[in-house]
């Protein structure tokens, strides 16, 4: 499973996360992780980090969030897999940057696994996109950008839940 950062994992914002104190979970996604995980699945992340472009924040920081992650994670008895970024602005054409599918297809290639129906979980339109064009099964949640996402014309066969919690319980008790 794939999952996106910002407004999935952790509160989003406008103004960019920028610091570890910034980087705030949504309430009951770090324990989602750790659920999964416990349960045999693989939960790796693929997040646009424009902020590093933009001189917002730098390398260092971001490592530091999501070392954040990963420890939050490993107290509730979890594990987070393979953490993909793209620290390209949006006008720079990168392969990486969401919609396009560059980090989904890193992160594939690293676990040797075919993305075909594989879920990606993320909260907006972008986030779909990506799914889409790797084969993937586009996930949404509300939390993020989500309601704004809903609004839209939504890929056939995105899956919506309310937070990742959900997502979680809908995989592990079915």
């Amino acid at each position: 499973m794939i999952l996106d950062r910002d407004g999935v994992i952790n509160e989003d914002s406008d103004a960019y996360i920028k610091s570890v104190q910034e980087w705030i979970p949504i309430p009951g996604s770090i324990a989602a992780i750790a659920q999964l995980s416990m349960a045999g699945w693989t939960v790796a992340v693929a997040t646009n980090q424009s902020g590093i472009a933009r001189g917002y924040y730098d390398l260092a920081t971001l490592d530091a969030m999501h070392e954040r992650l990963r420890t939050l994670v490993a107290e509730q008895g979890g594990e987070v897999g393979l953490i993909v970024y793209c620290p390209h602005g949006p006008d720079e054409g990168c392969d990486c940057r969401k919609p396009r599918p560059g980090m989904l297809k890193t992160i594939a290639a690293h676990y040797q696994a075919d993305l075909a129906g594989l879920w990606f979980v993320g909260d907006s339109w972008g986030d779909l996109e990506a799914a889409l064009a790797v084969d993937s099964q586009p996930v949404l949640v509300k939390t993020g950008k989500g309601h704004k996402t809903l609004g839209k014309a939504l890929p056939e066969g995105t899956l919506i839940f309310d937070d990742l919690a959900a997502v979680a319980r809908a995989l592990i008790h079915t």
